[in-house]
Order: C-alpha cells, then sequence, then structure tokens
C-alpha cells in the first residue's frame, strides 16, 4: 500500500513540469542529483514511473521520444534528432552528477550522452540494449544496406488493426513475461505514429554503438535479460561490450527485455548497489 501511495504521487508529481523539445518531451520531478531516464523503441517513458519513484533522493528526468506516447512525430533520421535534441537538454539544464538510465535503444543513446558528457555524466545503467542489434539480427549486413523504403516496411506501414494487433501481440509476448504489462505495452505500440515506428527502426538497426565504448571512462553496469536465450545472452552482451573498459553485469535468468516490468524489485536493488559503489 506505501509503495502503491508513493507511486500515485511521483506520478502527480511529474504532470506539471514538462520540457518539449522538436523530438523529445521530458518530464521532470524531485530535487537531488539527476537521474536521466531512457526508454526503449516505441515505448514511451511512462514505463519508467515505477522505477523513478523508488529513487526519491534523486531528481528524475523522464523522456518520451517523438512519435511515441502521444508526442508530435519529427522527420527522419528520427534517432540523430533524438541524440542532438538530449545533448541540448542536458547542457541547457546544466545537469551535472548525471546518471543516465537506457532501456534498450535508450541504452544506445546513453552511451551517445556518456561519450559526449565526460565530466557531466557520473554513472551508466544499460538495461538488455545491445551495442550493435544489427550484428546480432543480421550478421554480415551493413549499415548501407538498410533503407527506409523497402517491400517490408511497405507492408507494415499498410497493415490494418486486425495483422498489427497480431504482430504487436506476438512482439509483445516475446519481450514481456506477465500479460498485464504486454497489453500495456501493446497499446503504447499501437498508438505510436506508424511512420516513426516502421522508419524509426531501420534508424536503430543501422546502429552500432561499439566505437563509442573505447572512450567511456565512467562506470557503466550492463543488465541482461535470460529469456529466451540463457546464459548465452550474457556471452552476447560480454562480446559486444569487449572494449568498455569499467563496466559491471548483472543477469538476471527470469527476465524478457523489459527487465524493469518482469523483475522490478531485482531491478531496483541492483541499480541501488550500483549507485552506492
Amino acid at each position: 500500500m506505501k509503495k502503491t501511495l508513493l507511486l500515485i504521487c511521483f506520478t502527480l508529481l511529474l504532470q506539471p513540469l514538462v520540457v518539449a523539445q522538436s523530438s523529445i518531451s521530458v518530464k521532470t520531478s524531485g530535487t537531488g542529483d539527476p537521474i536521466l531516464y531512457l526508454p526503449g523503441f516505441a515505448t514511451p517513458g511512462e514505463v519508467w514511473n515505477e522505477t523513478a519513484s523508488q529513487f526519491p533522493t534523486h531528481s528524475a528526468h523522464i523522456v518520451t521520444y517523438a512519435g511515441f506516447g502521444g508526442i508530435a512525430p519529427v522527420e527522419m533520421p528520427w534517432y540523430e534528432s533524438l541524440k542532438t535534441d538530449l545533448i541540448e537538454y542536458i547542457t541547457s539544464n546544466n545537469l551535472s552528477n548525471l546518471t543516465v538510465i537506457g532501456h534498450s535503444m535508450g541504452g544506445n543513446l546513453a552511451l551517445d550522452l556518456a561519450a559526449s558528457f565526460p565530466d557531466r555524466i557520473q554513472k551508466v545503467v544499460i538495461a538488455d540494449a545491445l551495442a550493435c542489434m544489427r550484428e546480432v539480427m543480421m550478421p554480415g549486413v551493413p549499415a548501407a544496406a538498410l533503407g527506409y523504403e523497402s517491400p517490408y516496411n511497405d507492408q507494415l506501414l499498410a497493415m490494418d488493426a486486425t495483422a498489427q494487433s497480431a504482430y504487436l501481440t506476438q512482439m509483445t509476448q516475446n519481450m514481456i513475461t506477465k500479460p498485464s504489462d504486454q497489453e500495456m505495452v501493446k497499446t503504447w505500440m499501437a498508438n505510436a505514429d506508424r511512420k516513426t515506428f516502421v522508419y524509426g527502426y531501420v534508424d536503430l538497426l543501422k546502429l552500432d554503438s561499439r566505437p563509442l565504448l573505447t572512450s567511456i571512462k565512467v562506470p557503466v553496469l550492463l543488465m541482461v535479460a535470460g529469456q529466451p536465450f540463457g546464459p548465452g545472452a550474457l556471452d552476447t552482451m560480454k562480446k559486444q561490450y569487449e572494449a568498455l573498459e569499467n563496466k559491471t553485469f548483472a543477469f538476471t535468468a527470469d527476465s524478457k527485455h523489459y527487465l524493469m516490468l518482469d523483475q522490478p524489485e531485482w531491478f531496483v536493488q541492483e541499480i541501488n548497489t550500483f549507485l552506492g559503489k
């Protein structure tokens, strides 16, 4: 009950303080050293509300990207706009002693920011984010081979409601354990701007954050979900982040991709331990 009341109060506090830029919207709350929360692809910042409520001694800066969570879409290339506006947000708000927590694609953005702000960012948490997703999903395919216009993307853009529902059901079942959480994320994805959902994923596939790794010296916590790939998921992450100097891995065998939903207590505990070091 106490936890529920804390979450309700935290969510209400977020509402009046909204800072909007062209490709991001940031809801802020609280005082103390800041934590910037970066969601994954097609997920609004709302996914972080419960997690952020567990860190009351930090100010929360919860990001939602253009095209998702009711935020107006922007032109492509989309990912570069997100990175540019996040850099501007940190600079214009003079954020320092900053911790960045990024899930999935948000982890790639966190790496971009850590490389850009070695003196402002003190710690980074990467939640189940591959440094180069393309290498794992499409081995041998160069970024230059991927474009917005393709028969597959045309098919996704043209999907009717029934086809989209089936597509998103399969996607969320693969990434989340609890049916109620699957439905929540499915609704978020269904309400996303369709063009951003399709073309933004191309931007994500083209990413390769590995060249940044040698320049990042701050401590990084790499959180890895064990489902559905088991210990092999940790092996893949270790290979992907081999060049990162100051890293710690946290692995849970009992979670799918959305760690903060599947294993919320473990997730917060691991971050608390990491921040306390």
